[in-house]
């Protein structure tokens, strides 16, 4: 039941207008002039008669268009719509990558174990050599030299800088939090946030979803995405399976605030059952004899343990539905994304993938050779590579693909 106006203009023509035909409307008003035993507050009655004046004015409009009443009014609605704050967006900004000064290259390797059958290794993993943090070298030491890279290739002055978030699996310590540490470090005020992120391969995305929530609440307008490891620490020098594969480094990317949006479609995953597969068991608080197990069993001394066949067989199956549910929500098919951008695990799990989605290599980038598994800096890395390549452009849509230990896992479109 809604109330009615007529036109005395057109008592011929009997034609009703029905401007109020919600019936809680009124019945939120019977309510409140009822004295019911329920509350309504002073705000839902102004928004009712706010709602019910725009109606009104609505109603007459359709009869008497020029009145200066009406006039009026259309003006100011709509200046009150024009003026409405825009929700903001992330956009990826400059990226500094920095590798510590310590190389170790395939021929060391060979010379040290030429049991090991260094070829056929590179091979599997397309790496050539991995780079090592030095013993008294820590995360945040790389992600230090990261920052003030960023800041001065830039000129981007840390105090502008509204949160830190450090993604890292090897902090300094157990406590206080790295970001801490590394906020005071690089000259960011105090009245900034930071954070760690505690995720390995799958943490740049995930710091991507959490810096575009920032930035579309409107708590941030820029942030700092810093990622940094130092996994080689916790492998052996004996270690074939996983020696050749590690490699330590940082990267620093400026998240901004744009007025478009770039990155769509955020899809995550997580499966825990998966912990077994690669863990470093040791050095936090659960009891030796509590700790979860490797999966089989372990064949070095190395503190990290990975089963590499079973991290395969999850990815090959979990990486493409995540693609399908990420280009499903922003309304894309794969032919129209120009590069999809992985983790760069070993070169085997990326061929493994590209046959999976049955893509082009042109468009399923490895870059190794020269890098090693850098674990959650590799996408960055990646992406600073094919920047300064002339790969990434303006104009385009890329796919961004983090995996690995959790097992945990993220994807979105990346517009350029």
């Amino acid at each position: 039941m809604g109330i009615i106006l007529t036109s005395r203009k057109q008592k011929q023509a009997f034609r009703p207008v029905r401007i109020l035909a919600k019936p809680e409307w009124a019945w939120l008003l019977r309510l409140s002039l009822s004295g019911f035993p329920f509350r309504v507050s002073p705000a839902s009655i102004l928004t009712l008669f706010l709602r019910v004046k725009h109606c009104f004015l609505t109603a007459i409009a359709h009869f008497h268009p020029n009145d200066p009443l009406v006039t009026d009014y259309r003006q100011r609605f709509s200046n009150s719509l024009s003026e409405s704050p825009a929700v903001p967006y992330a956009q990826i900004g400059p990226i500094a990558v920095h590798f510590p000064s310590q190389i170790e290259t395939a021929d060391a390797w060979a010379a040290e174990h030429p049991e090991w059958h260094v070829p056929a290794l590179m091979e599997k993993t397309g790496i050539e050599l991995r780079y090592i943090a030095a013993p008294d070298e820590t995360a945040s030491d790389l992600a230090f030299q990261a920052c003030k890279k960023l800041f001065d290739q830039h000129n981007i002055d840390p105090g502008t800088i509204d949160f830190l978030l450090l993604c890292t699996q090897s902090p300094d310590y157990p406590l206080p939090t790295t970001a801490c540490l590394l906020q005071d470090r690089i000259g960011m005020r105090t009245s900034s946030g930071a954070l760690d992120i505690n995720l390995g391969c799958s943490g740049f995305v995930y710091g991507l979803g959490l810096a575009e929530g920032l930035i579309a609440s409107g708590q941030c307008k820029r942030i700092l995405l810093v990622t940094a490891e130092t996994y080689t620490k916790y492998v052996d020098q004996d270690d074939r399976a996983l020696r050749p594969i590690f490699s330590d480094a940082a990267a620093a990317t400026l998240i901004e605030s744009s007025s478009s949006p770039s990155l769509l479609g955020f899809e995550f995953g997580t499966d825990g059952k998966g912990a077994n597969t690669l863990i470093v068991n040791d050095g936090g608080a659960r009891l030796a004899e509590q700790a979860i197990k490797p999966n089989r069993r372990r064949r070095w001394s190395s503190r990290l343990y990975m089963d590499g066949q079973s991290l395969m067989d999850f990815t090959v199956v979990a990486i493409p539905d995540l693609i399908r549910s990420i280009l499903t929500k922003s309304q894309l098919t794969l032919p129209e994304i120009d590069q999809l951008l992985m983790h760069q695990a070993t070169r085997k799990m990326l061929e493994m993938l590209q046959q999976a989605l049955q893509v082009d290599s042109s468009r399923l980038p490895i870059r190794l050779a020269n890098r090693g598994n850098t674990v959650s800096s590799t996408l960055p890395i990646l992406i600073d590579d094919l920047r300064c390549e002339g790969v990434i452009r303006a104009g385009q849509k890329h796919l961004l693909i983090g995996f690995g230990v959790g097992w945990s896992w993220a994807g979105c479109v990346w517009k350029t």
